[in-house]
């Protein structure tokens, strides 16, 4: 089963690059970040037609996450729990059936910044949250992906200049920290056990050159819970997507299980 996760910056800006990937990757389930439309405006055709069943959790003009998966999705739930004021849209969950049940859960991390600030203070509180959920979730022993735009630069090697992030909310010890308390959950973080070395983004600024001068951050992550990472047998990133025409500011991830 290959799982990606994909920040396409807005699902009217994407409309020709996101099938034109779908179509050469084969993914068969992609969570999909920062859709920008409500669910009533999501294009459901195009990829229904290429055999995706499609589940939204959008808000206008803002966030929004989504799931195509060519598998039938079940148990679908919108909304990180523990937010009944929180209104924006930044968490689906659904279950997928291949080989074996994988509960899949779609989710954009708040960016935080400017830090300090409510909007750091927010972002922190929903990492407090997104814990206390991935904690439940080991509790069904089954494999479980938490996959999305993290907005979140675990480590120095994630970044080509990490001292231009200093102060940043993506790389602040306060983020990091809140990152590294899910990951000893007991979580795996996919990408890095398959490539240990430096020099891997899945993020570039649209200013000033970030994407020719390959100034990039990797900020985009698949937990695995230790069912799933039982089952991994690839990662990957597709860093050639961001050069094509009208690309988003990231690229997808990618995984795959033996699932």
């Amino acid at each position: 089963m290959k799982i990606a996760t994909f920040n396409i910056n807005g699902i009217k800006a994407r409309a020709e690059a996101l099938p034109a990937w779908l179509d050469e990757a084969e993914p068969d389930v992609v969570l999909l970040q920062e859709i920008k439309s409500v669910d009533e405006a999501f294009p459901r055709d195009s990829f229904e037609d290429r055999g995706y069943f499609v589940e939204t959790h959008g808000q206008k003009s803002f966030n929004g996450v989504a799931i195509l998966s060519k598998l039938p999705l079940e148990d679908v739930e919108r909304g990180l729990p523990g937010g009944e004021k929180d209104d924006q849209a930044r968490w689906i969950e659904a279950t997928v059936v291949g080989k074996t049940a994988v509960r899949l859960c779609g989710l954009y991390l708040p960016n935080g910044n400017p830090a300090p600030g409510p909007k750091y203070d927010y972002k922190l509180s929903w990492m407090a949250r997104m814990r206390d959920r991935a904690a439940a979730l080991l509790l069904d022993e089954i494999p479980v992906v938490m996959a999305g735009d993290y907005n979140v630069i675990p480590q120095a090697e994630d970044a080509a200049k990490p001292e231009a992030w200093v102060d940043d909310a993506l790389f602040l010890p306060e983020s990091r920290a809140a990152f590294r308390r899910i990951l000893h959950l007991g979580y795996t973080e996919a990408f890095r056990t398959r490539e240990p070395r430096s020099g891997h983004y899945s993020f570039w600024d649209y200013q000033a050159g970030a994407w020719q001068k390959n100034n990039g951050i990797r900020i985009d992550h698949l937990l695995l819970s230790p069912q799933a990472a039982d089952l991994l047998q690839e990662a990957g990133i597709d860093k050639e997507v961001r050069g094509r025409d009208k690309p988003s500011d990231h690229v997808p991830v990618w995984i795959a299980l033996d699932a």
